[in-house]
């Protein structure tokens, strides 16, 4: 079984922009590098840096609490480390997300945006060495088919932008469900990374909205019960060997 990485992404702040990378060296045992290094909380979490522990993506300011956040487009430049946030309308900010200072101003553009829909104060959060903020506390890189994204456009009959599932990993070349023969602890090649199978990966409202609009206009979930009999597309991996992985290199399963 044989496919082409088609994109690849990495989400800095937890349910803000996706940011496209060219290549990446992923590190056995480790998460995808700069992915969900960063996320707001909304009120008190109980996130404790010192004893980190999985919390509900619920506490934070993600598109499954707040869809309209994906009007807020953010880039995260690695240059200069400047954070740039902004919407559509022009009005935003650059910051930086490694002093106080910088992430109150993130607090800030954030709380000034959602208003009312926010009314607890809302904290940047860094993750502490070891810990991300992801949606699943084994889910260290996640990979999509885009045969089968394709496969659901066709049998709901319109275009579903394949960023709604916010994986790391595009692959195209594949046949539609060609995931659901990897099997848990299954090793797939992925450029020079050896990635093992963890899962499938559940999916939520999330999906549901539109990234240009804000708006939810597919309920995914359900149409993937209907048609699919599922609520599962992606799979969730570790990385078992270390290795490059670039634009154009083969995932071999």
């Amino acid at each position: 079984m044989h496919g082409t990485i088609a994109s690849i992404y990495r989400h800095p702040v937890k349910g803000l922009t996706p940011e496209p990378m060219d290549a990446v060296q992923l590190t056995a045992g480790a998460y995808f590098p700069g992915d969900r290094d960063y996320a707001v909380e909304v009120g008190p979490s109980g996130f404790d840096p010192e004893k980190p522990k999985h919390i509900s993506k619920q506490r934070f300011t993600v598109l499954a609490r707040f869809p309209a956040l994906a009007r807020v487009k953010t880039r995260l430049d690695n240059a200069t480390g400047v954070f740039h946030v902004g919407d559509a309308h022009g009005f935003g900010v650059e910051t930086r997300l490694d002093t106080d200072a910088g992430r109150t101003s993130l607090e800030n553009f954030l709380q000034a945006f959602l208003g009312e829909d926010a009314p607890f104060k809302l904290r940047v959060l860094e993750s502490p060495p070891g810990y991300r903020f992801m949606d699943h506390p084994q889910g260290y890189i996640s990979v999509i088919n885009l045969a089968t994204v394709r496969a659901v456009e066709q049998a709901i009959g319109q275009p579903v932008d394949p960023l709604r599932f916010r994986a790391n990993v595009y692959v195209d070349g594949l046949k539609p469900w060609a995931e659901d023969e990897w099997v848990a602890g299954a090793t797939v090649q992925l450029g020079g990374a050896q990635l093992s199978v963890f899962k499938p990966i559940v999916r939520c409202v999330a999906t549901h909205v539109n990234l240009d609009t804000g708006e939810r206009d597919i309920d995914m979930v359900e149409m993937l019960r209907q048609n699919f009999g599922r609520d599962t597309l992606g799979t969730y991996f570790s990385i078992a060997a270390s290795g490059a992985v670039k634009l154009g290199d083969q995932l071999e399963a």
